[in-house]
């Protein structure tokens, strides 16, 4: 087991790699957009930066049906 130092950098390394898939969103998948999204929205530095990141998870999560909704008939068009 790995203890970290209590002055670690991790928590700012980690607002730095979710605010970087934000920032390029359309280069990730939802998965790892709604991780970086839950990142910000629990640790984020500003109000304005949680509610963004909270408005961007509701967006990748209504958009997620539609997904599914072209995969399947995709794959009935197919048979």
């Amino acid at each position: 087991m790995i203890v970290q130092p209590r002055n670690s950098a991790w928590p700012a390394d980690r607002l730095a790699e979710a605010r970087a898939v934000i920032a390029d969103v359309a280069h990730h998948g939802d998965a790892l957009i709604r991780l970086a999204c839950k990142v910000l929205i629990a640790h984020g530095e500003t109000a304005t930066e949680r509610e963004d990141a909270q408005r961007l998870l509701v967006v990748i999560d209504a958009r997620r049906p539609v997904r599914r909704a072209r995969r399947e008939d995709q794959g009935r068009a197919m048979q």
